[in-house]
């Protein structure tokens, strides 16, 4: 039996339809599933919102801003603390990972269209 054959014999006990689009979650990237706005992964971190945490980042590079010290010191500049932000920062960027629902509407903020 060849490599092919133990492909096809082993399974994963998923339902495959041929043709359709598989979820990169299925080989370790985020989801591409849709994300109900109820959902806890949309809950602000240490108070920063999605929406906020974009827009801050937005603003910190369109004022030339390269590094995270001064990014968490911008971020101060508009009222949220370094040690919040940079909490945020990192759950975002986490929640980024899980699923793509959130890395899109992070992209739609940040580019100024939505």
């Amino acid at each position: 039996m060849g490599l092919f054959g133990k492909k096809d014999k082993a399974g994963d006990g998923k339902v495959h339809v041929k043709g359709m689009m598989a979820d990169p979650a299925a080989f370790g990237g985020p989801s591409s599933a849709s994300v109900d706005e109820n959902d806890p992964i949309w809950d602000a971190i240490d108070g920063v919102g999605l929406d906020q945490y974009a827009t801050i980042t937005k603003g910190a590079a369109d004022q030339g801003i390269t590094d995270e010290a001064g990014l968490l010191a911008y971020a101060e500049s508009q009222g949220v603390g370094q040690a919040a932000f940079q909490s945020a920062m990192s759950g975002w960027n986490d929640r980024m990972k899980q699923s793509m629902a959130v890395g899109q509407r992070f992209n739609a903020v940040y580019m100024g269209k939505s």
